[in-house]
């Protein structure tokens, strides 16, 4: 089934990306998009993002139109690959946007991270958050430490998947939108762990929403 994705803000707004859906693309709801981007806020101008199981692209396009200085896309989809690719070319992206098409877990384990803080959206298909968990906690575990201090990740996991259990992510803000759940972690430096350790909040508090656990 052919349907049409919009970005709703920056530079391409309004603009639209057509897009099959079939049952192992999982395109993030606009809803959901929205929330994450008011969640980083000025977090995306003039970063590194990388958009990890990329899909239809549309969350790493719209970090573009939002500001980002870079997006790095990942899809092992052949297809879907080459869409993003059609999608980059169509917005006049090239310098900004680049498509790997690889396997994600590969790839994490080699990524060499910026010395600067990046932004890091993962939103893997639902097996992955069911039947391959461990090996996906490991990759989040790879990412946290190479990532630079200030980089922010975010995961999009789905109500109730053993992900949301892991201990690993129990320290996480998590958002809730019906089936989707937003997870949300910023690395600090040693000097702001000490301080969380010592009750102060952290520097990343959305203005709208209180993060729970339900």
């Amino acid at each position: 089934m052919k349907t049409e994705i919009r970005i709703v803000a920056g530079s391409l707004r309004g603009r639209k990306l057509a897009c099959n859906v079939h049952p192992d693309l999982r395109p993030t709801p606009q809803m959901v998009r929205e929330a994450f981007f008011s969640i980083l806020g000025n977090a995306i101008p003039d970063r590194p993002f990388f958009d990890i199981f990329s899909g239809t692209g549309v969350v790493g396009l719209e970090a573009l139109s939002r500001g980002a200085s870079s997006a790095i896309f990942l899809e092992r989809d052949l297809q879907q690959s080459r869409d993003i690719e059609g999608h980059i070319k169509r917005f006049d992206l090239m310098k900004k946007g680049r498509v790997y098409r690889t396997d994600v877990y590969r790839w994490i384990a080699t990524w060499q991270a910026p010395d600067e803080p990046v932004n890091i959206f993962v939103s893997p298909p639902f097996p992955d958050l069911h039947e391959r968990s461990e090996a996906f906690i490991e990759s989040i575990q790879t990412l946290m430490n190479k990532a630079a201090e200030e980089s922010v990740i975010v995961l999009q996991t789905e109500r109730d998947s053993p992900v949301e259990e892991a201990e690993l992510l129990m320290d996480w803000e998590i958002r809730r939108y019906g089936r989707n759940s937003l997870m949300i972690w910023q690395k600090e430096s040693p000097e702001e762990a000490a301080a969380s350790d010592a009750g102060e909040t952290s520097e990343v508090d959305p203005e709208n929403e209180e993060a729970k656990r339900e």
